[in-house]
């Protein structure tokens, strides 16, 4: 029986992580977990799984929650040492950080600490401080699991390889919801229309990072921490499908991939149970005869130019991952509230990133300085 913390239970990721754990109820117990600000759901989960560590966004909700459960043993926490305490609980076995932003990256750490294993689902917390997460992981010396698909596949394709052997890793974009549609024809695009995502059901914030190719930028950068590889070695290609997840070629010219129908539990159940594999009864098996064909093509950076912003900031290093996240986050948001264009959110990035002195080899606290000046930045030039 292993034992599971959750942040972000009641994101995309979060609420695909509970389905796997309803399914292996054997397997897994739900221990803690966050909501941020969704009451309702996490309600539901107290109700269903009994925890012992609840936390949300608000004191207020805390105590709401405390009062209409006062007669159970779960312990309401709220803020981020709630995040923390889940985080850090002593019975647990395994921390899924699946919230959305910056917010991962302080409970992550004490999780490590803690020696906790880390099923990663939180972009930032690699994106904003790569070289302080992987430095922890090693001298505590705790596996950091992907849960992200392409990720995910990545490391399935190099169980039992010799990480001297790897000469590129290929991550596979579905290229989003403007996939097909020219920079002119993007003017004007609506919330609705980015949206709608032709392959995956993710959470609001993520979809536009697809439609922008931030998301796969980010991942560029995971990739560069969690495998150690030069971002010379890192190819992106468009793929349709989202069938072939990711791949690794080596020395030799052989290319290991990763295949499977677009479901994120499949990463998630995996991060979950390594090195073991259970079944997945309720997901698709892959069907060649019925998929027919699989399209690639050469990815445009000029098209997508976020993807360029991320390569540009990955290379740059030290605090600039940090303004490029922080940027996107805070125009993402206005775009998804109507306050600005979609082609507005890649134009503020490009400006924070323009303006920002770069400072190598950041600590924490000077992450979090710049991580907050950027956003009041972008705050500004909305206004």
């Amino acid at each position: 029986m292993r034992k599971i913390s959750l942040l972000g239970a009641s994101g995309s990721i979060g609420i695909q992580t509970i389905e796997v754990l309803r399914q292996h109820s054997d397997q897994f117990q739900l221990l803690a977990f966050s909501v941020g600000g969704n009451i309702k759901v996490a309600q539901e989960l107290i109700q269903e799984f009994s925890p012992h560590v609840v936390s949300v966004q608000s004191k207020e909700d805390c105590e709401t929650l405390k009062s209409q459960f006062a007669s159970t043993d779960t312990r309401f926490v709220y803020g981020e040492e709630g995040l923390i305490e889940v985080a850090t609980l002593k019975e647990v076995d395994v921390l899924v950080n699946a919230v959305m932003g910056s917010v991962g990256l302080v409970p992550t750490l004490h999780a490590i600490e803690n020696k906790k294993v880390i099923a990663l689902a939180n972009k930032e917390t690699l994106v904003t401080a790569g070289h302080i997460v992987m430095e922890a992981a090693r001298k505590h010396q705790v596996p950091i699991l992907p849960v992200d698909s392409e990720h995910s596949a990545i490391y399935q394709c190099l169980q039992g390889e010799k990480e001297k052997n790897i000469e590129t890793i290929i991550l596979t974009a579905s290229g989003g919801s403007f996939r097909d549609r020219t920079r002119q024809q993007l003017e004007g695009v609506t919330r609705e229309d980015a949206l709608n995502h032709p392959n995956w059901s993710m959470g609001a914030k993520i979809t536009i990072d697809s439609a922008t190719m931030m998301n796969k930028g980010l991942e560029v950068i995971e990739a560069h921490w969690l495998f150690d590889i030069p971002y010379e070695d890192i190819q992106v290609v468009l793929h349709r499908e989202s069938v072939i997840h990711s791949m690794v070629e080596f020395h030799d010219t052989s290319i290991i991939a990763q295949l499977g129908t677009p479901d994120m539990r499949v990463p998630i159940q995996y991060a979950l149970t390594y090195p073991d594999r259970l079944p997945h009864p309720t997901g698709k098996r892959l069907n060649f005869m019925e998929m027919g064909k699989l399209h690639f093509e050469k990815m445009d950076f000029d098209r997508f130019r976020c993807l360029q912003y991320a390569f540009d900031a990955g290379k740059a290093g030290g605090t600039m991952p940090t303004v490029l996240n922080a940027a996107n986050e805070i125009a993402v948001e206005a775009f998804l509230n109507g306050r600005i264009e979609f082609l507005t959110i890649e134009t503020f990035i490009e400006k924070a990133m323009s303006r920002h002195s770069n400072q190598l080899n950041p600590d924490l606290q000077t992450i979090r300085e710049v991580d907050l000046e950027t956003r009041n930045y972008v705050r500004s030039l909305i206004d």
